[in-house]
């Protein structure tokens, strides 16, 4: 019998998503609470300490222990199920309210983004708190990772009872994979970066009753984001 090699025996061991949900969200909890716990000795110590120069040296100790706290927080948040609670909002408002927001998170970058919007009175049942974080994350890919120069086109519009959005953006090189797209969480960690943004965005969209893919034209050098929504009626003022 072939003695199995390391590679076999590494593609052999499958383990279910909902259970690396559950370790990473239990690791962060458990890790949290010791930083918290670190924090508040070292707040005590600050307290206890007249020496001006040891109080800077363990000021900067908490700073360092809040921004671990917030990775945490952010990894275990973006695992976690996607909960939205909808309300009626008019799908022009929802867009302007975005645009406003990405304005405002991402400036200067976003004087690169080209609006085209066309929604009338179309209406959108969302969660405008959780759907504006998914598409925040859209955005910000487009900015940070392999942006080639050019303009991000945003374009919203409705088409037979649905709400389509597309956003290009202009890339020189790209040797990703869209088949599976959003669909590969974990699929290529660096420091900081856990690649969870996109697995978030398509749980944010799937609970809304969405769809989330992308597609590469290397012809024109453009990736173009799609994501659909449902929508309704016109607007009853």
């Amino acid at each position: 019998m072939a003695e199995q090699s390391s590679e076999d025996r590494t593609d052999a061991m499958k383990v279910a998503w909902s259970d690396i949900v559950r370790f990473i969200r239990q690791l962060s909890h458990d890790l949290r609470n010791h930083l918290n716990a670190i924090e508040l000795q070292s707040a005590y110590i600050s307290e206890l300490e007249p020496d001006e120069k040891l109080k800077g040296e363990i000021k900067r100790l908490r700073e360092m222990i809040s921004g671990l706290t917030s990775i945490l927080q952010t990894l275990s948040k973006g695992v976690s199920e996607a909960k939205p609670n909808l309300i009626a909002y008019r799908a022009e408002d929802f867009t302007e309210d975005l645009r406003t927001r990405i304005e405002r998170d991402f400036s200067p970058e976003s004087a690169a983004i080209t609006w085209k919007t066309r929604l009338g009175d179309a209406m959108l049942n969302v969660d405008p708190q959780l759907l504006q974080e998914a598409f925040t994350e859209l955005f910000a890919n487009a900015f940070h990772h392999h942006r080639n120069k050019g303009v991000l086109v945003a374009t919203a519009k409705i088409d037979e009872n649905r709400f389509l959005f597309t956003l290009q953006e202009p890339k020189a090189q790209f040797d990703l994979s869209t088949d599976n797209w959003a669909h590969e969480p974990l699929r290529k960690v660096s420091q900081g970066h856990y690649a969870l943004g996109l697995t978030r965005v398509r749980a944010i969209v799937e609970a809304h009753g969405g769809e989330l893919y992308a597609q590469y034209d290397p012809n024109a050098s453009a990736l173009t984001t799609t994501l659909i929504l449902p929508a309704s009626g016109k607007w009853d003022a």
